[in-house]
């Protein structure tokens, strides 16, 4: 909808100013205040004189720039503050005539400037609220509107209050607002009634026919999350404002339904924020040659983008796909302009590709976080899982050793923990190769082999929200084509954590590791799968089960219903962060364990599946198959 321009107002409103000082000039003649006897020309000028200073006094506060339809208190104080300028340039421009003249001022008497001052205030205002309350009328009348309430009463729920009570073709109608502290004792806002957050909320919400719930801010307090919860799962939509801070009133749309979005399920997942070490990460990464490997898969490009706010010499971007590396490539030169960095096509099993990279550009810190991830097509395909995992955890380890880099992070993953598939066995041999590895070059460094010690440090984590061919996007593109939506049992729960707190925690775990840790996160809560897939579908407008449907699919090869940081036999020491914890874990010698890790990747090159998970078996007794074809190789107690 268009506008009324600003030179339009204005002429609106120097009309408003004639016929306030007409009427102020009768009134005041009527009373016997002032009489005029003069000819036209004295009206003419005094007229003239009075309208250039009143154009200057709008000028001043630029009391025409605003929409008439969206005015308010700031409004009003401008035009208050113009008017007194007004009143103080007449009065000085009488006295001086006056001065000069002896007999008369400007005006045949002074009561006619603070007159014509107040009631052309008092018609200016009006006029802007008559158009606010007119729009307000229509808004609400001549639509279909969803009732909506705000979830809150502070500054920044009442600042939305006020934009959707004045945002014309709105499509949501705000009937009220929720006290979510609670013990306000405020009953009404702008208008609206303030309803009580207690125990009869949803009944009052129900009855007032409220179609959805509006939250004004972008974060998610934690201590909402319950009512949240319980008001979608008794059917009332979940809306997020976002920008209210940079509203442009002058473009054509719809601000209110512009600025609405449906919460999404990563907002009621998403934990508080990290504090993270800023001063430890910085003095690590700074000036730095550092190495990500994956560096274009989710977890990859995050700790990129999170490592390039801390100016390193050169980041070496080490990923094989090459679509996603260009985009992120390209995204990197449109955030960070000053950033050096190299995009290196190179595939981590390919030892050759990667000792030139080592003795090209010798990087001083490694973040690996290339692997394969999925289970079920791994368990598919266990040789190319330990090519991947293992070869390629061996190689870039051995040259870390090499070429003495300082630090070396592994990205691990909670499925390592009690494997029961070989996702899980190939990255726990992964941990157990770099954290051998340490242990033994520790022990030649303390002997007296005084080359740089590469710190190998490891960490692990569960699921992340919204990562590549995780269970989120998965389910939206199920709920987006209708359903059903597919679950694979009813108790499957598991860790989840957003992927910018993953790679925070990565980043400080990286700086204070000793080497050798194996460092695990708080996961917070488990989630169950069924609930999040219910959540999922609710927060998209459907009723599971009516609209869309949830259909159960059995575990999957190599699934099991939860995931565990620790092992049994583990136990966890705190860390100054109380989110990361190092895990003690059972200590394998290298000179063991590194002639049955060549055996294994021996036979995963040479293809032979069954040999090469019996291995892996052998090498981490506690992996025991579930849902899969290799159950077959675990040794069963006689019954």
């Amino acid at each position: 909808m268009r506008y009324m321009s600003r030179w339009a107002l204005l002429l609106l409103d120097l009309m408003i100013c004639s016929i306030a000082a007409m009427a102020s000039m009768y009134v005041l003649e009527w009373t016997g205040i002032m009489t005029y006897d003069a000819k036209p020309v004295y009206y003419f000028t005094r007229s003239l004189t009075l309208l250039t200073i009143q154009i200057f006094g709008f000028w001043i506060f630029h009391t025409y720039a605003g929409v008439l339809r969206y005015s308010g208190y700031i409004d009003a104080v401008k035009l208050l503050l113009a008017q007194i300028i007004t009143l103080l340039i007449l009065y000085a421009l009488h006295y001086a005539y006056l001065a000069i003249y002896k007999e008369v001022g400007f005006f045949s008497t002074a009561i006619f400037i603070p007159t014509y001052c107040v009631s052309s205030y008092i018609l200016l205002v009006s006029l802007r609220m008559f158009v606010k309350v007119f729009f307000d009328y229509m808004n609400i009348s001549l639509q279909e509107q969803r009732r909506v309430v705000i979830y809150g009463i502070d500054q920044q729920a009442v600042a939305l209050a006020k934009l959707m009570r004045t945002s014309f073709n709105s499509s949501y109608r705000l009937i009220g607002m929720i006290d979510s502290e609670g013990g306000s004792g405020v009953k009404d806002i702008l208008g609206n009634r303030v309803y009580d957050n207690d125990d009869k909320l949803i009944t009052r919400l129900h009855r007032h026919q409220v179609y959805a719930v509006v939250l004004p801010d972008e974060k998610v307090k934690d201590n909402d999350k319950q009512r949240l919860d319980e008001l979608l799962s008794e059917g009332f939509r979940l809306l997020m404002s976002t920008g209210l801070s940079d509203i442009n009133y002058s473009h054509n749309g719809n601000i209110v339904n512009d600025r609405l979005r449906s919460m999404k399920i990563e907002d009621l997942l998403e934990r508080p924020s990290i504090n993270m070490n800023l001063d430890s990460v910085s003095e690590q990464l700074n000036n730095r040659i550092i190495m990500i490997t994956g560096a274009a898969g989710s977890i990859g490009s995050e700790i990129v983008r999170q490592i390039a706010t801390f100016k390193p010499t050169l980041l070496l971007l080490v990923e094989q796909a090459e679509t996603p590396l260009h985009e992120l490539s390209l995204e990197l030169r449109q955030r960070f302009h000053s950033l050096n960095f190299l995009p290196c096509i190179a595939d981590v099993r390919d030892r050759e590709r990667l000792e030139r990279l080592f003795s090209q550009y010798e990087p001083n810190i490694i973040y690996h976080a290339a692997a394969y991830k999925h289970v079920p097509l791994m368990e598919e395909n266990p040789s190319e899982a330990v090519k991947a995992n293992i070869l390629g955890t061996k190689n870039l380890a051995d040259l870390a050793v090499k070429y003495h880099v300082e630090r070396f992070v592994m990205i691990s993953t909670d499925k390592a923990v009690n494997p029961t598939n070989i996702m899980g066995a190939s990255k726990r041999i992964a941990e157990i190769y770099v954290q051998s590895l340490f242990q033994k070059k520790s022990q030649e460094f303390e002997a007296g082999n005084r080359d740089i010690l590469t710190k190998f440090i490891t960490t692990r984590f569960g699921n992340v929200l919204g990562s590549n061919g995780s269970v989120v996007p998965y389910f939206k593109r199920q709920i987006e084509a209708g359903g059903p939506v597919t679950v694979t049992h009813p108790d499957i729960i598991r860790y989840f954590m957003t992927i910018p707190e993953a790679c925070q925690l990565v980043l400080e775990a990286g700086c204070m590791g000793k080497g050798g840790e194996i460092f695990a996160f708080d996961m917070g809560k488990p989630v169950k799968i069924l609930d999040l897939a219910t959540k999922m579908i609710r927060l998209a407008g459907y009723e599971p089960g009516k609209d869309i449907e949830i259909r159960y699919t059995g575990l999957r090869p190599g699934e099991k219903l939860y995931e565990e940081l620790l092992n049994k036999k583990e136990t966890s020491i705190p860390t100054d962060n109380k989110k990361i914890m190092i895990a003690r874990v059972r200590e394998n010698d290298y000179d063991t364990i590194a002639p049955k890790i060549d055996s294994l990747i021996t036979m995963s090159q040479q293809g032979k599946e069954f040999s090469t998970v019996k291995q892996m078996k052998a090498i981490v007794p506690e992996f025991i198959s579930q849902n899969s074809p290799f159950e077959q190789l675990d040794e069963r107690e006689p019954k």
